[in-house]
């Protein structure tokens, strides 16, 4: 499962929930609201921007948007809604690949982080993201809290939503540090579309770890884009890191 396959033509043609799930407004406008008081006026860069969910709308308050995208097919699912002159897309791996200019802000949202499989590819990533930021620039990343504390010994998936039509579970490889998503949708005949993605799950401390190797410090750390306290109970955590005003 790499991730090119993944995110293909059919997964970026149905990629796009308007009104709901990560698309509700109650989702998107306190993210949206967020970054664009961390830009604080500057450029913004998304990395893995995919079709554009928070890029269009926050380049409709006014921050100018660039993006990094791995996969063609969500590239042009974004050209649907906003050209090349409103939001530059380079297409190329988040950990390597270079936008042109400098940035105050660089984002990756809604647990993309996860997405690359190995600690070293994580590191490069805060190290890519130091690169394109000016002094006192913010990386801003969304990710959720590992749920190890639901998966008793012996056992090896946790389910995490059961909703009519749907069941997400998760499979969890702890020597590795590695989870797979299955995503199971049925309606009320015999079938079943499943849909997996894997992902290398990362602790708070260790991501504040990664952050420190590539120059920056933890700002804030909150459960949600609203400002919740992050506490033990937490299943997510919006993290702001920050480098020096000065290098």
């Amino acid at each position: 499962m790499d991730e090119e396959n993944i995110w293909d033509t059919d997964t970026a043609q149905r990629y796009d929930t308007p009104g709901s799930g990560m698309f509700a407004p109650e989702v998107l406008g306190p993210t949206v609201e967020r970054l664009a008081q961390l830009a604080e006026g500057g450029a913004a860069l998304e990395f893995a921007v995919g079709t554009g969910r928070v890029a269009v709308p926050l380049a409709e308050r006014g921050v100018p948007v660039t993006g990094i995208e791995l996969s063609q097919p969500m590239v042009e699912r974004l050209r649907t809604k906003a050209d090349e002159a409103t939001i530059p897309v380079v297409v190329g791996d988040m950990t390597t690949a270079t936008a042109p200019g400098t940035y105050s802000l660089v984002y990756l949202v809604y647990n993309t982080i996860s997405n690359l499989l190995s600690q070293s590819a994580q590191v490069d990533c805060f190290r890519n993201a130091a690169r394109h930021l000016g002094p006192g620039g913010r990386f801003v990343i969304e990710l959720w809290v590992p749920e190890l504390r639901k998966l008793p010994p012996g056992q090896a998936a946790t389910v995490w939503a059961c909703e009519p039509g749907y069941i997400g579970l998760d499979t969890y490889d702890v020597l590795n540090q590695l989870v797979v998503s299955h995503h199971f949708r049925f309606d009320g005949t015999r079938n079943a579309e499943l849909a997996r993605s894997p992902h290398r799950y990362i602790w708070p401390a260790e991501l504040d770890l990664m952050a420190r190797l590539a120059g920056f410090e933890l700002e804030t750390r909150h459960a949600d884009w609203a400002g919740s306290p992050f506490t033990a109970d937490s299943r997510s955590h919006v993290s702001v890191y920050r480098l020096p005003p000065t290098r």
